[in-house]
């Protein structure tokens, strides 16, 4: 059954482990089967049933390792491997049927877990984005930083599934994991205790010492629009007079959930261009009907932006609808659909690509901000829950320069030339 459901980089919550039932094998035996009674020439477009046959016979007749040879992983194996060989590293992918439920609990706004998106890219796991509130992020992790290891033990080569297994477990177990800063090329070991963990989609304050509104989408899980709309309602209500839409490490979700978002921010136009197999390209336009709020807008990004998050950061650069500020995207740029296979797992296949309004390409290129801004080393992105204790001294001296330009680039350069120390500039009247 297809179900176009995500455009979401592979999310792995790491999360509960879960038994697997005795259905090893179901795939490599039906391969077997359809080679013997379905013969045909090996060619490009046609498995050589026969040969994947030969490999399994050997390796469990020859294999020195006996405890290793179990026909459940090697299926997930060779499965994996069907997918990594196409090439869409890290998107398109296998998910085993513990994997398969922790993507849905994701959608669903909650899991178990330590809390972190990862992908396979050159052949080390990467961290694409640590979720709000989550073990993860407490500990510090960041977006582009590679784990090494699991409990002491070297994950290197090994495919992406081996590694969730090795991290899994149930919440208040803990898990080392060896993080790898390619900036610095320092190592270092977090122990993390795994929990339940609700997401918090959408989270809103209003950045002390401004009228601005720093409005921050932790992940396109279902309903994130709504919550959206009703955030806007309530800064149009107090008068607030720019937003700040903070889409950092927000690793994606559901195309619907992203399309609807652009739609409260744009009031015509297309918010991206599906191109299919063939080609074709479809446009897909805003959803018409909601309220459209015309307040200013930046939008902080960086390599932790991902999939419908770039969507939607994409729609509002082409429309000119915002100023983009941070750091170059994680380009994705397919869309995914879900076949289920017998045994409860699943293939999440890249079957279109998406390109922006405009008609850029995104995949493996990203998308590059109007104004390129790193986070200092050390420094964590400030969040509108952080926000509730702060005084405006505080946010200023927080270090999270991409907010403070983007406050900036808000605010006239004219207005309340002269702060005091319990206020960032105060617009006196702020035009789009």
């Amino acid at each position: 059954m297809k179900s176009k459901l995500r455009i979401l980089a592979l999310v792995v919550a790491f999360a509960l482990t879960l038994s697997i039932g005795a259905t090893g094998g179901v795939v490599l035996d039906r391969f077997a089967l359809v080679a013997y009674a379905q013969p045909s020439p090996a060619s490009s477009n046609t498995p050589n049933f026969s040969l994947i046959q030969d490999a399994w016979n050997t390796i469990n007749r020859e294999y020195v390792d006996r405890a290793a040879v179990q026909s459940q992983p090697l299926t997930y194996g060779a499965i994996s491997g069907m997918v990594n060989a196409l090439g869409d590293t890290g998107h398109s992918t296998f998910l085993t049927p513990q994997m398969l439920k922790q993507e849905n609990n994701f959608t669903q706004g909650e899991f178990e877990g330590v809390g972190l998106e990862v992908q396979t890219k050159d052949g080390h796991v990467v961290i694409i984005a640590p979720i709000d509130g989550s073990p993860a992020q407490h500990a510090g992790l960041r977006a582009g930083e590679m784990i090494l290891k699991v409990n002491g033990a070297d994950i290197s080569g090994l495919p992406l599934d081996q590694v969730v297994q090795r991290i899994l477990g149930p919440a208040g177990t803990t898990v080392t994991l060896t993080i790898l800063d390619p900036q610095t090329g320092q190592s270092t070991d977090y122990t993390l205790t795994r929990a339940k963990i609700a997401l918090q989609n959408v989270t809103w304050q209003r950045v002390p010492g401004t009228t601005i509104a720093d409005v921050r989408i932790a992940a396109f899980s279902q309903g994130v629009s709504q919550e959206l709309q009703k955030a806007l309602a309530e800064i149009k209500q107090q008068g607030l007079t720019g937003i700040v839409l903070d889409l950092r490490n927000d690793p994606g979700g559901l195309l619907d959930e992203a399309v609807n978002t652009d739609s409260q921010f744009l009031k015509s136009g297309n918010v991206l261009l599906e191109k299919d197999a063939q080609g074709k390209i479809t446009p897909v336009g805003v959803e018409t009907g909601r309220p459209v709020t015309d307040l200013p807008m930046v939008v902080l990004v960086n390599n932790g932006t991902a999939s419908a998050s770039e969507i939607v950061a994409g729609a509002l650069q082409d429309a000119h609808r915002a100023t983009l500020i941070g750091e170059t995207t994680f380009g994705t740029g397919t869309v995914l659909n879900q076949f289920g296979l017998p045994d409860g797992s699943a293939l999440l296949l890249a079957t279109e690509e998406w390109l922006t309004p405009n008609g850029r390409v995104i995949w493996h290129k990203g998308i590059t901000p109007d104004q390129v801004v790193a986070l200092p080393a050390g420094v964590a992105p400030v969040t509108p829950d952080m926000e509730q204790s702060m005084t405006a001294a505080q946010v200023q001296a927080s270090g999270d320069q991409q907010l403070l330009d983007a406050i900036n680039t808000l605010v006239p350069l004219h207005a309340n030339a002269t702060r005091g120390a319990d206020s960032l500039r105060v617009p006196a009247n702020v035009s789009p």
